[in-house]
């Protein structure tokens, strides 16, 4: 089906800072390209919100103003912004946020704000600082100091205040060597450490400075041209405390990292065997991370389990797609937790193309959970042992008239959340049944689209029945012989009931225009209301009724000038 877009996507975010980035602009080429690029935007967000539930939420009036420019010197970006909002005035210095990344031949330079391909045990933050890269067809490597994150210094007593934190820093390198075909190895470090001073004595009591050193490696081979392995190991030295006491313990680490009272090792680590024959292609994952495990070179990471997982696809007699997945996972590693945790994951899914016009795909999705002794024994009364379990069937057909494209769609699903423990109460049992129907048609002589959809769904607990069906119906149109005038609107219709409580009934309708003046100017307005009631399986006694009522008016204006 050709449906048209329904309206042109106009999304101005709140700018505080544009990074410039030359990505991999090489030196030999700075000379040949145009010497001054600018770059910019500049525009303004106005909103207005009205709800019978009060201003706690959000502000009624909302404005905004920003401006960024983006000033490109034979092949250099410096970045300039500025945001207003409300009363807040917010002025950015450009340096805060630069990034250049030039490269001649086999080598690349990192200055400012950028990132490195490290293994994901060992970083997957990017850093603000140097850095430099080597990679030819053979050998690999690099080489990075800078700022792993900034310190957060805000006044506790502020209701907005973040949590404090120092400033990290890091250094690394990596280096590797692959035969271009059959094998590849890499070896990473990382030291990444906390500066004490970075944040306010008062703030340090109950904030402790953290270090580590991780040194990971990672290879594979490729031992047929339907067998290969892949293998990926690091091992982590960190310190929950820099500030405690040094032990006396000899370390291969010694040099640049000091051992405490307060230092933990572990290991994490995984490996495949991947497997591509005519009609079949699989996988078979083992992974490991022991307890506590932890890089300060990354966001988070799970620790305290292992898995072992199978994932297989096929395509089944040139029309059925195939794929299927099963997995174990279980914790408590060191034996230290109270109860141990099995869990188990497993889907399969499967797609076909029945005619032209029919498609038809189906999916199911289950995971087990059930729970062991560990240093305490577990009460047959109180023992996690439950499974979730989800069936969906979805048809879909289209077809074209001379005037018409049409599109109808059809969704199934049933869901159940059940307790398989005998001795337990069935409380916390729900099983849900959905049932959804979507019809699209293109007038292709006015220029219009239409849109519908019904949906039901009904969800069984313990002595509750909660039942919803909502409805809508959009409409876009484009004007003007360059589509440039766009104009689109929604009505939806909701009804909530609570079997034995009570019930609620929405309403909610939505307006959009949007005009592209020379292709730079962009004018957007927006405005709803939503009429609604309040009848969730959560909420208990007296349903309450409120209107929420949002107008917005939005300008952008993008401009680029070359000399």
């Amino acid at each position: 089906m050709r449906l048209k877009a329904i309206a042109t996507a106009v999304n101005i975010g709140l700018l505080t800072m544009v990074a410039g980035n030359v990505s991999a602009q090489t030196i030999s080429q700075i000379a040949q390209s145009n010497p001054l690029i600018i770059t910019g935007a500049v525009g303004t967000q106005n909103t207005y919100r009205y709800s019978t539930s009060g201003d706690g939420f959000s502000s009624p009036m909302s404005n905004s103003v920003y401006a960024n420019l983006n000033i490109n010197l034979y092949g250099i970006s410096m970045p300039f912004s500025f945001y207003y909002t409300n009363s807040s005035l917010d002025f950015n210095h450009p340096h805060v946020a630069f990034s250049l990344t030039p490269s001649y031949k086999s080598w690349t330079g990192h200055f400012g704000l950028s990132s490195m391909d490290f293994s994901h045990y060992v970083m997957n933050m990017s850093f603000n600082g140097i850095g430099l890269e080597y990679n030819d067809k053979n050998w690999r490597g690099g080489v990075f100091y800078g700022r792993l994150r900034s310190a957060v210094n805000d006044d506790p007593t502020d209701y907005y205040s973040r949590s404090p934190q120092y400033k990290r820093m890091g250094w690394g390198f990596k280096m590797g060597y692959t035969d271009g075909s059959k094998y590849f190895v890499d070896l990473y470090m990382l030291r990444a450490y906390d500066c004490v001073s970075s944040l306010d004595e008062p703030l340090r009591i109950y904030t402790r400075p953290q270090e580590s050193v991780v040194v990971g490696l990672k290879g594979g081979y490729t031992a047929t041209n339907w067998l290969s392995f892949t293998a990926n190991a690091a091992t982590s030295i960190f310190s929950t405390d820099t500030q405690a006491g040094k032990a006396s313990v000899a370390s291969s680490f010694d040099k640049v990292f000091d051992t405490r009272y307060s230092s933990l090792s572990r290991f994490a680590g995984d490996m495949n065997a991947n497997f591509t024959l005519p009609y079949l292609n699989a996988s078979l994952s083992y992974r490991i991370v022991q307890p506590d495990y932890t890089s300060l070179g990354t966001y988070y990471m799970a620790n305290n389990y292992q898995s072992l997982g199978l994932t297989a696809s096929s395509f089944l007699f040139n029309k059925v797609a195939v794929s299927g997945s099963f997995s174990g996972q279980s914790d408590n590693l060191s034996d230290e937790q109270l109860y141990t945790t099995h869990g188990y994951v497993y889907n399969l899914c499967a797609s076909t193309r029945l005619t032209d016009n029919l498609n038809l795909s189906a999916m199911y999705n289950g995971y087990t959970q059930n729970q062991k002794d560990g240093t305490m024994r577990v009460s047959d009364s109180t023992r996690v042992n439950r499974r979730m379990s989800s069936f969906s069937l979805m048809p879909s057909y289209t077809f074209e008239t001379p005037m018409l494209d049409h599109y109808v769609a059809l969704s199934l699903n049933y869901t159940e959340n059940k307790n398989l423990n005998a001795l337990a109460t069935s409380e916390s049992d729900v099983k849900t049944t959905a049932l959804g129907l979507t019809y699209g048609v293109d007038v292709e002589p006015w220029g219009m689209d239409f849109a519908a959809s019904l949906s039901h769904q009904k969800s069984r607990g313990y002595a509750t029945t909660y039942l919803s069906d909502v409805c809508s119906l959009t409409a876009n149109r484009s004007f003007l012989s360059d589509n440039s005038l766009n104009v689109s609107a929604t009505m939806s219709l909701c009804y909530n009931k609570i079997e034995g409580e009570r019930r609620a009934f929405s309403v909610g309708m939505e307006c959009a225009a949007s005009y592209v003046l020379d292709k730079v100017h962009v004018f957007s307005a927006n405005a709803g209301i939503n009429r609604y009631g309040d009848a969730t399986p959560t909420l208990t006694g007296m349903s309450t009724m409120g209107t929420d009522i949002t107008v917005s008016l939005n300008y952008a204006y993008t401009f680029s000038l070359m000399r």
